[in-house]
């Protein structure tokens, strides 16, 4: 069903580039302006501490719960022939704005260092209410970093503000990203079928971490769920056929709180018990054998630390086919506290968190076993260098690029540029 070919990114244009070098620039500036005593405010971290007692690893274990397929199949009955993320790209809802039609305001949730190489904004008639969460692209679905025909990324919202039945709700732009236009984006509300597959509500929960691996999709999942990662399967997406606000079976059809397309949990992954760590960010590691999936612990706001990061190996798995393994192969505890995204690469392990308030800059590190090291910027070589809300990261290992998205900017920069922004 899938069909690929191997693909180099085109690099953008002269202006573009132009645009965001002088964002960066000024951003730099103002990041001057930030006080001594706001430049030390995060103490090294220090090394990554493993942990291997049974204490530290047990709770992370994982339990699947599939759901059967008859009601996979019953809903699709009822709502009509499933559909893949082609469809979805041939049908957009709207599209993105280059960066230098970006306000201001926008252009502000840019990091300071390193700069942008690329980067988008949201319209903001399509996405006030719903504040911005994770990113995953086909740089994580295939290694030729393309679904099909085209790259394409997924961008994951939650609905921060509507009626209490509105609040909550997930769903996922998926964004065609090729080199031949602008990037045009179409929704698709997260469910989860209820009532034996008769009917589905809407998956209720912040998008904090978000991984494409093959045609499945895992998403993240807030102690409101049952489970802490819900799985998707992309050539199960279905069609909304009422345009109204709620979700699930209504009269008439079906309705999907305004997106026309709705994507149905096929299964979840339960962790060891209600006080037992629950994913907050997560991301695909390439550089590993069998590939893994990277996690940061989710954690309140006002938590003190420490944070614990671990991986779960992906791969075949004889009767259940190339998913999520369910036992950890690495747990590692880190001092750095409000961790807001994670990735790692080889050895490393790159740790973006919050620092403050949601519209101070927030930190990017890199830690090892050996150390850590900050992004650093301005003339007093303050560490608030990040992007202000700080979200998920996402490595495209076909282009080397690292993508994220802050407020309403989708961004991306080369993880090259982060190492050498780090190497200061």
């Amino acid at each position: 069903m899938k069909h690929r070919g191997r693909h180099r990114r085109r690099r953008r244009g002269r202006a573009l580039r132009a645009t965001l070098a002088g964002t960066a620039l000024a951003l730099t500036a103002a990041a001057t302006m930030i006080s001594t005593s706001q430049a030390t405010d995060a103490d090294d971290p220090g090394a990554l501490k493993p942990l291997t007692a049974t204490a530290d690893t047990a709770p992370l274990r994982l339990t699947e719960h599939a759901v059967p397929g008859a009601e996979l199949d019953r809903l699709t009955a009822s709502m009509g022939p499933a559909v893949g993320v082609g469809a979805l790209l041939a049908d957009p809802d709207g599209a993105l704005e280059d960066a230098d039609d970006c306000s201001d305001d926008d252009r502000r949730a840019l990091p300071v260092e390193p700069a942008v190489t690329t980067a988008y904004c949201w319209p903001q008639r399509d996405t006030d209410g719903w504040r911005a969460g994770a990113v995953t692209t086909s740089g994580d679905a295939d290694e030729d970093g393309r679904w099909g025909a085209h790259r394409v990324i997924l961008s994951g919202w939650t609905r921060g503000s509507g009626t209490p039945a509105e609040q909550g709700l997930a769903r996922i732009a998926f964004v065609a990203a090729d080199d031949d236009g602008t990037p045009r984006y179409t929704w698709a509300l997260l469910a989860v079928p209820v009532d034996g597959g008769r009917d589905f509500r809407g998956l209720g929960s912040d998008v904090s971490g978000m991984v494409w691996y093959q045609d499945k999709l895992l998403v993240t999942a807030g102690r409101g769920e049952d489970g802490a990662l819900y799985v998707y399967d992309l050539d199960r997406v279905q069609r909304a056929t009422v345009d109204t606000g709620t979700v699930g079976r209504v009269p008439g059809g079906w309705s999907a709180a305004g997106a026309r397309y709705v994507l149905p949990a096929v299964a979840s992954y339960a962790t060891a018990g209600a006080d037992a760590p629950r994913p907050g960010g997560i991301a695909l590691d390439r550089s590993t054998v069998p590939e893994s999936l990277v996690v940061h612990e989710a954690t309140a706001p006002d938590e003190e630390g420490p944070t614990r990061l671990w991986r779960y190996a992906l791969g075949p798995r004889p009767g259940y086919g190339p998913l999520l393994r369910t036992e950890p192969v690495a747990v590692y505890e880190t001092e750095l506290t409000q961790v807001r995204g994670v990735l790692a690469h080889r050895s490393d392990w790159y740790v973006s968190r919050a620092t403050g308030a949601p519209e101070e800059r927030g930190t990017l590190w890199r830690q090892d076993t050996k150390g850590a090291s900050p992004v650093r910027c301005g003339a007093d070589e303050t560490y608030r260098c990040w992007s202000g809300p700080a979200t998920s990261l996402s490595y495209w290992q076909a282009t080397g690029d690292v993508w994220s998205q802050s407020g309403r900017m989708l961004f991306a920069l080369p993880l090259a540029a982060v190492d050498e922004a780090l190497e200061r």
